[in-house]
């Protein structure tokens, strides 16, 4: 399948932390060296030129997955084991001893399942490390850049609890909390550098450092259309320089194909699997962990739709918006898609048709039925143009469909039938 990216309604896309910080180097942003590697070979490799370039026999290996938490995660198989480790045994024992103790490590990780906050008990395939320098740290702190879609601008976001996630500073200390709001015409001004340096506590030439640092974020965030740069921990070493000793980004969707170098990153054996089917088909489609599918044209009433399924006691299994201009194909496809869920134990199609007609729904979900079979309940809900067309196309395929006069009664409705 070839995915015409400008043309695709789908998630923003993520990328891996030694990507980002390709990208940062790329872009004149300090950050610690590293190699990515997928082998225990390429992992032994890896520590020898980094040891010899920073003159420090402590490296770092660390989990790559689209996910954060990976310090403080376990691997399922080895739950002693962390999805971020600090290699000290080259302090003592040399570069032999460090490569030593990274195969070992990276035998047990690559392949193996990490369980984060964020990636929920089923967790992620380790297929990747990033085999990195060891800083000698005296601080850490937490930056990031991201977009205020309630101010459509950019901010910065600082604090001095670095390594903190940055929601439980927010729940238990807000105060600690920094931010200043990026002018789109001008940029991030100097004296807003200078004050977020300063309420992080910087002196001297970690000072200096740290608004250069802060002013290179911002612009490579806004010059990459960046919905989220996140450092955290960004540290401050002994010798007063500032890194990034970690990173994760995401980038806006529809602004991709202004940078062909960020879409070539993408990596789909992090994504899941219906989410990239739909979005070849031009489907917005997001995986839920409920149980009750959800087929939807417009995204502000696919919201409500998953809002009153909760409000009468039952839980969403997907965001899928089929959109206002979608074929009887897309909708086969979309119906597909939600059947193969094997959490789904019931269908919610609501439908307000304008430029979707409720006659093109209809077929839709006939042929998806025909093809596929239906072995759950379907409540169906339509109104709009060609409403009465829609119905009678329902009502003349022989399918055991329920029909629902408004949202809460079609939701009321699947609730009941899979409670049966």
């Amino acid at each position: 399948m070839v995915f015409d990216w400008p043309a695709q309604r789908r998630t923003n896309l993520k990328i891996h932390e030694f990507q980002a910080k390709e990208l940062m180097k790329a872009h004149g942003i300090p950050v610690p060296e590293g190699r990515a590697v997928t082998s225990v070979a390429g992992a032994i490799n890896a520590v020898g030129p980094l040891v010899e370039a920073s003159g420090n026999p402590v490296v770092v290996v660390k989990s790559q997955i689209h996910a954060g938490g990976r310090g403080k995660g376990r691997f399922k198989e080895d739950p002693e084991l962390g999805g971020v480790t600090v290699v000290l045994d080259g302090i003592e024992g040399g570069v032999e001893a460090a490569k030593t103790k990274v195969a070992q490590l990276a035998g047990r990780m690559l392949g193996n399942t990490l369980v984060t906050v964020q990636t929920g008990e089923s967790g992620k395939q380790v297929n990747r490390l990033y085999v990195e320098q060891g800083i000698d740290i005296e601080t850490e702190l937490y930056l990031s850049v991201l977009l205020d879609r309630g101010s459509s601008r950019n901010i910065v976001m600082a604090s001095t609890e670095g390594g903190t996630e940055i929601e439980t500073v927010a729940e238990e200390t807000p105060e600690k909390i920094l931010k200043a709001e990026i002018d789109p015409g001008l940029g991030l001004l100097d004296f807003q550098a200078r004050d977020l340096a300063f309420g992080l506590g910087l002196e001297g030439v970690a000072f200096k450092n740290g608004v250069r640092f802060i002013k290179a974020l911002t612009a490579f965030a806004v010059d990459l259309d960046a919905d989220l740069v996140e450092i955290n921990p960004l540290v401050v070493a002994k010798d007063g320089s500032v890194m990034a000793l970690d990173g994760k980004m995401s980038f806006e969707a529809n602004a991709l194909y202004r940078h062909p170098e960020v879409q070539d990153m993408r990596d789909l054996s992090e994504e899941n699997a219906a989410e990239i089917e739909a979005s070849g088909y031009g489907l917005s489609f997001i995986k839920l962990d409920g149980t009750i599918g959800c087929m939807v044209n417009g995204a502000g009433l696919a919201m409500a739709t998953m809002d009153i399924i909760k409000y009468v006691g039952g839980e969403p299994a997907n965001f899928l918006d089929v959109g206002g201009g979608a074929d009887k194909d897309q909708v086969a496809a979309a119906f597909k898609i939600i059947t193969r869920d094997p959490n789904v134990t019931g269908i919610f199609v609501n439908i307000f048709g304008g430029i979707m007609k409720c006659d093109t729904i209809a077929q839709g979900v006939v042929d998806a039925v025909s093809e596929v079979g239906l072995e759950m309940p379907l409540v169906v809900r339509l109104e709009g143009t060609n409403v009465e067309l829609g119905k009678q196309i329902l009502d003349e395929s022989g399918l055991n469909i329920l029909s629902a006069s408004d949202m809460k009664d079609g939701a009321q409705k699947i609730l009941e039938a899979t409670q049966t």
